[in-house]
Parts: C-alpha cells; sequence; structure tokens
C-alpha cells in the first residue's frame, strides 16, 4: 500500500514522485496489453455495467429477461425430444417443459409475453414416431 501524502507537500508532485519511484523500481515494465492497441470501444460512452458485459461476452454468457429463457429453453426442449432415444424419453422431456411454460403463464409476466403454450404429448410422440421411420 502507498504511504499517506506527506501534510504540506503538493499533491501533484507527491504523486508525479511516486510515479518515479515506480519507474524506477521497473514496477510499470512487463504489464499485461503493454505494446498491445486500446480495445476497439475506448472512444465509447461510459457504460457503468462495462466490466459484466465484457466479461459475459468472454465467458459466452447471455442474459434473457425469464419469458424469453423460457422461449429458447422450450425450443431446445422440443429438438431434445425430437432426438430422444425412447418414447418415455420424449413424455419425460416434454412433460418437464409443459409445467414450465404453465408456471409461467399462470404468472405476471416479468418480461415480454411469454407467446408459447404447453405442447400437446401426443403430438410431438406421433413427430418424434414419424422422424424415427424416416431414418
Amino acid at each position: 500500500m502507498t504511504e499517506r501524502k506527506p501534510p504540506g507537500v503538493d499533491f501533484e508532485s507527491w504523486v508525479d514522485k511516486q510515479i518515479r519511484d515506480a519507474e524506477t523500481r521497473g514496477e510499470f515494465e512487463r504489464l499485461p496489453g503493454a505494446g498491445q492497441p486500446l480495445p476497439a470501444d475506448v472512444d465509447s460512452t461510459y457504460d457503468e455495467l462495462w466490466w459484466v458485459k465484457r466479461k459475459m461476452a468472454r465467458e459466452g454468457l447471455s442474459v434473457l429477461p425469464p419469458t424469453l429463457a423460457l422461449r429458447k429453453e422450450a425450443e431446445d426442449a422440443l429438438l431434445a425430444a425430437y432426438a430422444a432415444p425412447s418414447e418415455q424419453a420424449v413424455r419425460k422431456i416434454i412433460g418437464e417443459i409443459n409445467d414450465k411454460i404453465r408456471d409461467m403463464m399462470f404468472k405476471p409476466p416479468p418480461g415480454p409475453p411469454l407467446g408459447k403454450k404447453p405442447y400437446d404429448v401426443e403430438d410431438v410422440v406421433r413427430q418424434w414416431r414419424e422422424r424415427r421411420a424416416d431414418r
């Protein structure tokens, strides 16, 4: 930790001295990013959550409102049901997503409307059988 500024010393000269001393000790050598161009977004307007957005982009994450996330989950569940190895697995996948859809339908929407209704399990099973027969 840096020592406190002594009383009576001009703040700017004290900071300059701290920087010069650090340079002398070599503390600015081999810093990450040294010699590399600045990020492209350096001139954009300030965003308080810049670090959160950058971390999420780096990790490949996204945050959707709950209804949109459930829409995506429902589409993924339908594809998973079509690829399921057995009729029992299809019924389990569709049953679980239908429970989530019904649950969301009876709550006030926290974001955009869900725009989904529960899947007809028998219809999905019929389509699953047809897709299996086409192989």
